[in-house]
């Protein structure tokens, strides 16, 4: 039976079949509350965290989901507290964890104690570091070998991803340039440490990338897509590297993605130039989770890394709170007005404010 303060039952979020349109297709369901297991711990979600991706799950674009039927369950990243623990967990009740598994979007979670991440308190400001934050820095340390003095564009920079980026860009020593779509987004980007934002509704990507950087960019966090991705090719340095982090402009159509006007040819153009075209997808790099949400933490701690949270508090169907909210968050992302990690307040027990 579960502990005599926890509910009987849990909601959660599932998917009631595959579609990119995501608020057509979700639901919440209810399940019995369910009990920890030899080394496990029962959660419960404060805040879940929302990714561009949530889209492509509902949709059915990972290989994983060919053996899945709907409904199921959907979310990333979830923070929140221990309220049972297991007699062998190294958990105890009230710890504080933040964890990165599928079926976030809940009440509660059952996990393995070693499979989440201890933090000091159940602030959302941790929660940027896993899905956004390990995203931006194993890519650019282990894809895009980012090095002292090199040139590096992150694509928008002023999103959960792109905060981190480019933080972690200007601590390797790096020159940075940020895409981003207003000018409240500019000041931001300087705040953080950006060399050289560029709002793309005023000015043209690229010809500020042919006029002020002749010699090419070294290292591209790329996200967007599409045309995007085609000007950042075009402006690769000799042995440049562009990451491939995903392509948001075509999340929400049914192909995915929008195909390149410049496929064709781009062998040649990486051939002339010795440059590279790299994937990134987060589960290939696991081992290294650990130890880079531990390296995060610690720079945070020290002053040198900042998290930014919008839970939507000046969006016109904000603040979100709830598993109803959900829908209202992943819509939010694609509008272009969100600055920092989107999330979700699971219980509205507590303020979003840092």
């Amino acid at each position: 039976m579960p502990g005599t303060n926890l509910p009987r039952t849990l909601r959660k979020l599932v998917a009631t079949q595959f579609s990119p349109k995501f608020r057509d297709v979700v639901a919440i369901a209810e399940d019995p509350m369910p009990q920890p297991g030899d080394g496990e711990i029962l959660i419960k979600n404060r805040y879940v965290g929302i990714n561009a991706s949530d889209i492509n799950v509902t949709a059915g674009r990972y290989g994983h989901q060919s053996k899945i039927k709907p409904p199921f369950d959907i979310g990333f990243e979830g923070l929140g507290e221990v309220v049972q623990a297991s007699k062998n967990s190294p958990l105890p009740v009230g710890q504080a964890v933040m964890y990165f598994n599928h079926g976030a979007f809940s009440e509660y979670k059952v996990l393995k104690a070693n499979r989440v991440f201890p933090i000091p308190s159940p602030s959302p400001q941790f929660l940027p570091f896993l899905v956004s934050g390990i995203t931006a820095s194993v890519s650019l340390d282990k894809v895009g070998e980012i090095k002292k003095g090199e040139t590096v564009l992150i694509t928008a920079a002023a999103g959960g991803t792109g905060i981190i980026a480019v933080q972690w860009a200007k601590l390797a020593g790096c020159h940075v340039i940020g895409t981003c779509s207003t000018d409240a987004k500019v000041e931001f980007l300087k705040k953080i440490g950006c060399d050289r934002p560029i709002n793309y509704n005023k000015e043209n990507l690229k010809e500020v990338l042919k006029n002020e950087y002749k010699n090419g960019v070294d290292v591209v966090y790329e996200t967007i897509g599409g045309e995007v991705f085609d000007i950042c090719v075009n402006s690769l340095a000799v042995k440049g590297r562009l990451i491939v982090i995903g392509f948001i402009e075509g999340y929400q159509t049914e192909l995915g993605f929008k195909p390149s006007r410049t496929m064709a040819t781009i062998p040649v153009r990486l051939l002339n130039k010795s440059s590279s075209i790299r994937g990134f997808f987060l589960e290939h790099f696991v081992s290294d989770i650990p130890r880079y949400v531990t390296k995060m933490i610690q720079l945070q701690q020290e002053g040198k890394l900042k998290t930014f949270v919008d839970m939507g508090e000046n969006y016109e169907k904000g603040p979100f709170r709830g598993l109803e909210s959900i829908a209202d968050a992943v819509e939010y992302l694609y509008t272009k007005k969100s600055i920092g990690k989107i999330m979700v307040n699971i219980d509205g027990g507590q303020s979003s404010k840092l």
